[in-house]
């Protein structure tokens, strides 16, 4: 009997081990399998679909607030080399290219520095001329109708500073709230802008606090990213960081799934 056992178990044995070594690096390879796959969906979706971004600056006030995340529609208005990841150079112009509407919040490479991502919104269309004349915004010529929504405070580091409210109509029909400061001031008074072929005007709906086209000019269609499209987050994070048991009473639940006008 001593003989035998190693001959109906021994080799069962080794079966066994060599079998769940396979199985366990067959399980591996499939695994890593999964994650790659993972990987390159999400490429592709960042790419060409959506692309998550945070509003870290008050230009956007009231209709995006400082601690809001988005998505960014990557494809209303073609691709270009700034939509593949690192934005490499290989082609220029852009592919199934289209105009923004006028009043679209738009995501863009900063014309000056295109390492850095702006949010605006659409004032002027290729061929439009575009003004600001106390304070009142006038494109082609006529202004543009507001009307009074009362006041808005602002929370600037710590500082309150009352703003007054408006709703702005722009031609082609989009509403959208924007605050006003003053009616004084290089912003408020500008000369008149002409938009080139293959650009478009753009400015912060907080109008008195945003360096935009009035003062460093135009963003070319090249460098949009994308349209603006929903709040998938939002938190006020002025408590510190160690404080977790306020994380609940920072998040702005109400703005969750918000459309951007």
């Amino acid at each position: 009997m001593g003989l035998i056992r190693p001959t109906l178990f021994g080799p069962f044995r080794r079966m066994t081990t060599t079998t769940k070594a396979r199985r366990k690096s067959s399980g591996l390879l499939d695994n890593v399998k999964t994650i790659a796959y993972a990987g390159l969906i999400a490429v592709v979706i960042r790419t060409f679909l959506f692309e998550p971004f945070n509003i870290p600056s008050g230009s956007m006030i009231p209709t995006l607030l400082v601690g809001d995340y988005l998505f960014v529609e990557k494809y209303s208005y073609g691709y270009s080399h700034y939509s593949l990841p690192f934005a490499p150079d290989l082609f220029s112009g852009r592919v199934f290219g289209s105009v923004p509407r006028r009043g679209d919040v738009v995501v863009f490479k900063y014309p000056r520095d295109t390492s850095v991502d702006y949010i605006k919104r659409v004032i002027g269309l290729p061929g439009d001329t575009v003004q600001v004349t106390g304070g009142r915004l006038f494109i082609n010529g006529k202004e543009v109708p507001r009307h009074p929504e009362g006041d808005y405070e602002v929370d600037d580091e710590g500082v309150q500073q009352a703003l007054r409210r408006y709703q702005e109509d722009l031609p082609g029909g989009v509403r959208h709230d924007i605050l006003k400061a003053t009616e004084m001031g290089e912003a408020n008074n500008t000369a008149v802008y002409t938009v080139p072929k293959g650009a478009v005007f753009v400015m912060g709906d907080n109008r008195d606090n945003s360096a935009d086209s009035r003062f460093w000019g135009f963003v070319p269609l090249e460098n949009l990213v994308g349209r603006a499209e929903v709040i998938f987050f939002s938190i006020d994070a002025r408590a510190p960081w160690w404080e977790v048991w306020m994380w609940p009473f920072e998040v702005r639940w109400g703005r969750i799934g918000g459309i951007i006008p």
